[in-house]
């Protein structure tokens, strides 16, 4: 597995080394010891797994306080682009956004630690995303920042009248009203 820091602190991709033959193909998906190595420890405590059809985004979302979640994401059909945007307050790139494709092509993951949104929008027909996370879901917890919010200024490729969403991430807040770590 190769381990690429990004732009922001603490938000890494992993590319795995992949092993094809004409019967198929084999990767490791994730090895703790090398995760510590690379990233650092943290102990994811379940996964899930969600399908969207295309133009579907889900996000911004992140929970607060001590239900803070790190996620470690991958595709394992489809492609989606996904963010992190840094809700950090004493970052140097608060505000600030890494966005990252990945598909069951790629093969790539994404890991994004606590202190930050997170959401993916579906790019291929449908996708199925799977994510460690090293929290349990508290809804007491749960926040949504806009996604098209005009101060984060994601650039999603699909104009937002093609954008399908839940009424509950419509509601979300703006980056100026939304709680921060």
């Amino acid at each position: 597995m190769v381990y690429k820091q990004t732009a922001i602190s603490g938000v890494y991709i992993l590319e795995p080394k992949v092993f094809c033959d004409d019967r198929g193909y084999f990767y490791e998906v994730w090895k703790e010891h090398d995760f510590n190595d690379n990233i650092g420890r943290v102990n994811f405590i379940q996964d899930n797994e969600s399908k969207s059809k295309y133009g579907v985004l889900r996000g911004l979302h992140y929970q607060k306080g001590d239900c803070s979640q790190a996620k470690l994401v991958r595709v394992l059909k489809g492609t989606v682009l996904d963010v992190a945007v840094d809700l950090r307050k004493d970052s140097p790139t608060f505000g600030q956004h890494v966005m990252v494709e990945l598909s069951d092509e790629n093969k790539r993951q994404f890991f994004i630690p606590r202190g930050f949104a997170h959401g993916f929008l579906v790019m291929s027909p449908e996708a199925v995303f799977t994510y460690k996370v090293d929290n349990v879901y508290a809804p007491q917890a749960e926040a949504c920042i806009r996604f098209d919010d005009p101060d984060l200024n994601i650039q999603w490729p699909l104009p937002a009248n093609d954008i399908i969403t839940s009424e509950k991430d419509l509601k979300g807040l703006s980056f100026a009203e939304a709680e921060k770590f």
